[in-house]
C-alpha cells in the first residue's frame, strides 16, 4: 500500500475503494462530525488482511466521492483513540499518532486513519471481546467481510502456536510410522553426515532428536508428534489425525485450461505412503527433468547442481513446510511450459515483502523445517525466500508471491520462464535421464553400498525415489569408472566400492 498516495491524486474524481482504501463521511447525527460505526469492521479487516488507508470526511455520491471536510478533526482523532483503547470495542489498538493526521483537500480537512497489517501475535483483530460469531472481519476486494469462526478458530491456532508441528498426538506412535520412508530418510541422512551419532539410535530415539517424538516433562504424555506424522506417517494415520490433508502434483500442457488434463500427477493413491517426505523425493527431481546441466568442473568431479535446480528444490521444501495442513487447501505444486507454482494453504506469516528481502524467519512447521535441514535441504536463518527470488531473478526469469484469501487463505509461489530462457522439452525427457547422470545420486548410491553392500537396485531405488531402472543405469556408469566392482553372482554376491568413494 502506498501511504501518501492520496497526496499524489491528480484529480478527486480518481478517489475509487479498493481493497487498501475506504472512504468514510463521518458526519456524525448532528452534522459535526463523529466516527461511523462502521469505521470498525473495516479497521479490523484492514488489520487482518494487508493494511490499508481509511479516509474520513468524504461524501460517495453517484460512484464519485465528494469532499465533505470535517470541522473538527482533532475532537474525531481524541474519539478514535479512546476507542482504540476501549477492549469492549475492538482487541487491539495498532495504531500510533503518525498513523492518525490531518489532510488538506480541496481547502477542507479530512483526517487519514493508515492501518497497519496486524502481526501474527495480535491476530484476530476483532470487535467485542468475542473473536467468533462474526466479530472478525477480512479485507476482500472492496469489503468487509465477517470470517467464519473456522477461519477465526486457524487465526486463533496461528497466534498461539510458534510452531504448528511440535505437538504430541494422543495414542500415535511407531505404528503410524512408515518404515520405509524412515529407512529411507536414515540413509539419505547418513550419506550426508556418515559420521553423525545419531545413527546408532533406534528408530524411535532418532525421531526423539529429530522432533518427531516427544516426551511432555510436565504431564507425562508421550508420542508422535504431528511433524513426525506429516514427513515420515502412513496415509491412514495421517488422514485420521489431519482430516484435510492432502498434496498434489501435476505436470500441466500449455492448453491446460481448455482441456484440464494433466501429462503427470502425483496424489496420495494407496500406492505410496503419500507423507510430505515421499511427496518431497518423488516431486523434486520431476521438477528438473527437462533442465539441462552444462558441463562444469569442480577439481576433477562434474558438477550437476545448478542455480536453477537449487532454486526449485528450495521452493518446493518452502511450501511444505509453511503449509497449514488443516485447511481445505491442499499443497499444489504444478509444472507447466510457461514455469512452476508453489501454493501452500495459510497466509504468510510475515508481510510477502519481508519475506522476499529475507532475515526475518517465522516457520510454520518449524519442526519439520529442521528434519530437512538435517539432510541438507531448506534455509533457517531467515534467507530461504530471499535465495529463491535473488537466484530466479539472477537467471532472468520473474517471481512473484501471492497472498490469497479466496476461497480460503492461501500462498502462492509463481515462478515464471523469461519467453527466451524457457528450457525446450525433448521428446525422451523423463526424470530418468534427469538423475542417470547426477553426480549427487551417484555419491548417495556409493555411500550407501558402502554402509550395505548387499543393497539392491530396488531397495536403492526406494530409498532414493528413482526407478529400479535408473539406478542400474547408474550402476553400469559407476562401474565403467571404475568407482564399483560386483563380487560374486548376482543372487549372493555383493556389491565393493572403491575405497577413495567410500564414506566411513
Amino acid at each position: 500500500m502506498n501511504l501518501t498516495f492520496p497526496q499524489k491524486l491528480a484529480a478527486l474524481t480518481q478517489l475509487r475503494e479498493s481493497v487498501a482504501l475506504e472512504c468514510k463521511l463521518a458526519a456524525g447525527r448532528d452534522g459535526k462530525g463523529s466516527l461511523p460505526e462502521d469505521f470498525w469492521p473495516t479497521y479490523s479487516a484492514f488489520a487482518n488482511t494487508n493494511g490499508g488507508l481509511i479516509l474520513l470526511g468524504l461524501r460517495e455520491t453517484q460512484g464519485r466521492f465528494i469532499v465533505q471536510g470535517l470541522d473538527h478533526p482533532d475532537k474525531l482523532r481524541a474519539e478514535l483513540f479512546n476507542n482504540l483503547n476501549n477492549r469492549q470495542k475492538v482487541s487491539a489498538n495498532l495504531l500510533t499518532d503518525a498513523q492518525v493526521y490531518e489532510l488538506a483537500l480541496e481547502g477542507k480537512k479530512l483526517l487519514a486513519v493508515e492501518v497497519p497489517r496486524a502481526q501474527r501475535k495480535q491476530r484476530p483483530v476483532h470487535l467485542t471481546r468475542n473473536p467468533f460469531d462474526g466479530h472478525t472481519y477480512r479485507r476482500l476486494n472492496e469489503g468487509d467481510r465477517p470470517l467464519p469462526d473456522e477461519d477465526v478458530r486457524r487465526m486463533v491456532a496461528e497466534q498461539v502456536q510458534d510452531s504448528r508441528d511440535a505437538h504430541i498426538l494422543q495414542h500415535f506412535g511407531l505404528k503410524d510410522v512408515d518404515l520405509d520412508s524412515l529407512k529411507a530418510y536414515r540413509n539419505i541422512f547418513r550419506a550426508d553426515k556418515p559420521d553423525h551419532p545419531w545413527l546408532a539410535l533406534d528408530d524411535q530415539d532418532f525421531l526423539q532428536m529429530l522432533g518427531g517424538w516427544r516426551e511432555d516433562r510436565v504431564s507425562g504424555e508421550h508420542g508422535l508428534t504431528v511433524a513426525g506424522l506429516l514427513m515420515f506417517g502412513r496415509w491412514g494415520s495421517m488422514v485420521e489425525a489431519l482430516p484435510m490433508y492432502f498434496v498434489d502434483y501435476q505436470e500441466r500442457p500449455a492448453d491446460y485450461a481448455s482441456t484440464t488434463r494433466w501429462l503427470d500427477r502425483i496424489v496420495p493413491d494407496g500406492t505410496w505412503s503419500g507423507n510430505v517426505f515421499d511427496f518431497y523425493r518423488r516431486v523434486v527431481n520431476k521438477l528438473t527433468a527437462d533442465i539441462k546441466v552444462p558441463f562444469v568442473l569442480k577439481g576433477d568431479t562434474r558438477q550437476d547442481d545448478t542455480p536453477t535446480h537449487k532454486a526449485l528444490r528450495e521452493a518446493l521444501v518452502n511450501c511444505l513446510v509453511h503449509a497449514d495442513f488443516t485447511g481445505r487447501i491442499s499443497v499444489l505444486v504444478v509444472k507447466e511450459p510457461s514455469g512452476f507454482s508453489f501454493r501452500n494453504p495459510g497466509a504468510l506469516r510475515i508481510p510477502a515483502e519481508q519475506a522476499l528481502q529475507g532475515g526475518v524467519s517465522d516457520c510454520r512447521n518449524r519442526t519439520m523445517q529442521q528434519m530437512f535441514l538435517m539432510i541438507g535441504l531448506g534455509e533457517r536463518a531467515g534467507s530461504g525466500m530471499s535465495r529463491i527470488l535473488h537466484g530466479w531473478q539472477d537467471l532472468g526469469h520473474d517471481i512473484r508471491l501471492q497472498e490469497r484469501f479466496e476461497p480460503q487463505e492461501h500462498t502462492v509461489l509463481e515462478m515464471r520462464w523469461h519467453p527466451q530462457l524457457a528450457p525446450t522439452r525433448s521428446p525422451t525427457s523423463s526424470v530418468e535421464s534427469s538423475v542417470e547422470s547426477s553426480v549427487e545420486t551417484s555419491l548417495l548410491i556409493l555411500s550407501l553400498l558402502s554402509q550395505d553392500p548387499k543393497m539392491t537396485a530396488p531397495s536403492i531405488a526406494h530409498c532414493l525415489g528413482l526407478t529400479p531402472r535408473a539406478v542400474e543405469k547408474q550402476f553400469a556408469k559407476l562401474k565403467a569408472q571404475g568407482r564399483l566392482q560386483r563380487i560374486g553372482a548376482n543372487k549372493g554376491g555383493h556389491w565393493e566400492v572403491n575405497p577413495t568413494d567410500r564414506s566411513s
